[in-house]
Formats: structure tokens, C-alpha cells, sequence
């Protein structure tokens, strides 16, 4: 009982550990020359590969029916996700590093809350504590975001960053050289226009989850999609087919689009389904400040990213943040909901039985609503009235 409250928030964490590793993966084959729009076509093909047989496997028999706009919405998000955002989100990256990239993601929390509050899919009380909560981490892992992002301050020597392997050695040449060609500011237009559409993802995601609940099937829809819209965005990108974008070796670039296809696209597309399903769209989203601070540390040490103060204080921030907004979640799942909000399989139903009716006995608790034993009533006893009740 303990590990099935808690594996939402482990699935969540394993999911951002899986995004950083991507991060720093992909930045690195980025600085080899790995093509952006190449590698995104790629990564979901692999991910369909993968999630496929096992949407036919588990979920053949329970398939929910393909209606129009069913189809039209895993259009949308194939194109909103693994099209757009990864193309600007890769983008960017080439354009500033993979801690700056995962840094400026953070708004990501903030654009799906508003969303989902304008769409009702976040409840939302101004005047309860909690909704306060949530409002003001969101703020607080933005501002956090910002700091971490305009604020450099002191340089963090490292001890790691003095030791780092010759193999490793490489990446630091190529790292130095293509930082002197970065531009934060276009970098950052990208990577938040990314994220915008991430967190129409995100909620389109969850809508489309009500009609269609199928998590396997609906993430190999997905990326099914978006490697079809994306093999024609990236033909369009690269001016027409370009043998030499399209061919991959056994190198980084193989290793960033094997790991981005099975991690980030597979498992984490249906890991987010599961629990969007049971907590909702933020719930998801919140989480997503973690992997910042992994790839901080990671790049540091792989990439040899330079680390500052500024950016260290900005991740505590957004830490304080995050707790802020899970706080508030967790109050949320601690109130007690509408019969007309509640699962079929858990709503009271009336059975007559010999002259008796029975009904649930419905208790209210802090927690939740819980099903108790039946109360017969004789209806044999029952005096007609036109009494108001």
C-alpha cells in the first residue's frame, strides 16, 4: 500500500533522471555534428519500435474506438511534441549548453498550471491554503528558473572537474569552441516557445486520455505520428534529402537516438500517461525542475560546463519551489470528491432485495471517500408522505 502511493512520485523522478541523461547525451553528440532534426525523427521511430508490440500484446483486446477527432488529437500531439518542441528544444541547446537548456525548461511547471486552470483541469481554490501553495511554487520554480538563468556569480571549483578522464577530453576542446559561438538570447526564445508547446502536450495529453485510455497504444500513436510529421519537417528544414544527415554510425549520435527513443520517448510517454491519469497534468510537469539540477552536475563533469554560484542558488529556489507545488497537490488528493466525480466502480448503487432496499453505507472521512457495508432498509415500513424532505 506505502510503495503504490508512492510510485507516482518515483516514476516522475525516474523520468527526469531519464531527461538529464538525454540532455547531456545529446549535447554531446550535438557538438560532434549530429543533426537536430535528423536525430528527433530518428528517436521516435525507435520508441514506436519499441512501444508498439507491447500495445498490441496488452492492450489489443481493450482498444477504445478510433473516432475523428480522437485521431486528429494524436495528430496534434505528434506534432506539438515530438515535432516542434524537440526541434526547438535541440535547437536552442546548439545555440547555449545542456544546464542552461534544462535551467530555462523550468517554466514548463508554470505554462501547463495555466493552462490546465484555464481549462478546469487543475482545481483551483484562490482562497484554501493549498491552492495558495500551488500558486505561488509555480512563481517561486519560475523565479527560481530566472535567477539561475541571468545570475552567474562566482565561479564553483569542482574537484571532479579537475580529474575528468582523457577520453572525456575531446568533448572539453569541443565544448570550449562552440561556446564562443553561442546565443543565449535566441537560444532562450527557442527553448521557452519549446516548452509552450511541451505543456500543450502535456494537457492535450491528458484530454485526449479521457476518450482514449490507453496508455501503450496512445504513446505508440504518438510516436508513430511524430516520426511521420517529423521525417517531412526535417526534409523541409534541410532543403531535401541529404544522404550524408540521415546516416548514422556506431558513435554518440547512435547512443543519444537508441536512449532518447527508449527512455524519453517510450518509457516516459507512457509513464506520464499513468499518472497523469490518477494526479493530472501538473502533477507531472512539477517534477521536471529535478533533471535540472542532475544535468548541472552531470555537465559540470562530462561536458565540462563551467559551474556558478548564481546558478546553484537559483536551483535551491526552484527546489523550495517544486515542494511548494507537490505540497499543494497532495492536500488536493486529501479531499473528498463528488459523487459525480467519482470512478463508476465506486459510485453507491441501490440493489432491492425480498421487500429491503440496500444501499452503500457512504462515510465522508479526511482522506477520502470510502465505500462501507450495506444498510438494508424494509420497505414494508417505509410510510408514503408529501412531507418535503
Amino acid at each position: 500500500m506505502m510503495l503504490k502511493k508512492w510510485m507516482p512520485f518515483l516514476a516522475m523522478i525516474f523520468v527526469q533522471f531519464g531527461y538529464a541523461g538525454l540532455a547531456v547525451i545529446a549535447k554531446f553528440a550535438l557538438d560532434k555534428g549530429m543533426n537536430q532534426h535528423v536525430f528527433v525523427v530518428y528517436r521516435h521511430i525507435v520508441a514506436t519500435l519499441l512501444v508498439a508490440p507491447f500495445a498490441f500484446a496488452f492492450e489489443r483486446k481493450r482498444l477504445p474506438k478510433m473516432t475523428i477527432p480522437i485521431f486528429v488529437k494524436i495528430m496534434i500531439l505528434g506534432l506539438l511534441e515530438p515535432v516542434i518542441d524537440q526541434n526547438l528544444y535541440y535547437t536552442g541547446m546548439k545555440y547555449t549548453t545542456a544546464t542552461f537548456t534544462s535551467a530555462m525548461c523550468n517554466v514548463l511547471p508554470a505554462f501547463a498550471f495555466i493552462m490546465a486552470w484555464i481549462l478546469r483541469l487543475e482545481n483551483v481554490k484562490v482562497r484554501r491554503v493549498h491552492s495558495q501553495a500551488k500558486i505561488v511554487g509555480t512563481i517561486v520554480t519560475v523565479g527560481g528558473a530566472m535567477l539561475m538563468t541571468l545570475v552567474k556569480g562566482a565561479v564553483i571549483d569542482l574537484p571532479w572537474a579537475h580529474h575528468a578522464g582523457a577520453s572525456l577530453a575531446p568533448a572539453a576542446s569541443t565544448s570550449s569552441v562552440t561556446s564562443t559561438h553561442q546565443e543565449p538570447v535566441k537560444g532562450a526564445l527557442m527553448i521557452m516557445s519549446g516548452c509552450f508547446c511541451w505543456a500543450a502536450f502535456v494537457i492535450l495529453q491528458a484530454i485526449t486520455l479521457k476518450s482514449y485510455p490507453a496508455e501503450l497504444s496512445l504513446t505508440a500513436l504518438i510516436c508513430l505520428m511524430g516520426s511521420l510529421e517529423g521525417s517531412v519537417f526535417a526534409v523541409v528544414l534541410e532543403g531535401g534529402f541529404r544522404r550524408a544527415s540521415w546516416s548514422i554510425h556506431f558513435n554518440s549520435i547512435l547512443l543519444a537516438t537508441l536512449y532518447g527513443g527508449i527512455v524519453c520517448s517510450g518509457v516516459a510517454y507512457y509513464l506520464q500517461g499513468v499518472v497523469m491519469r490518477t494526479r493530472g497534468p501538473v502533477f507531472v510537469t512539477a517534477f521536471n525542475p529535478l533533471s535540472m539540477i542532475i544535468v548541472a552536475i552531470m555537465g559540470s563533469l562530462i561536458l565540462h560546463e563551467t559551474l556558478y554560484l548564481g546558478r546553484v542558488i537559483g536551483a535551491m529556489v526552484i527546489v523550495m519551489g517544486l515542494y511548494m507545488v507537490l505540497w499543494g497537490k497532495t492536500k488536493d488528493g486529501q479531499l473528498p470528491r463528488p459523487l459525480s466525480q467519482l470512478p463508476d466502480g465506486d459510485k453507491p448503487v441501490l440493489a432491492a432485495e425480498d421487500g429491503h432496499l440496500a444501499m452503500p453505507n457512504v462515510s465522508v472521512g479526511p482522506g477520502s471517500m470510502e465505500i462501507g457495508a450495506y444498510v438494508a432498509v424494509d420497505l414494508t415500513k417505509v410510510r408514503p408522505t408529501d412531507e418535503p424532505v
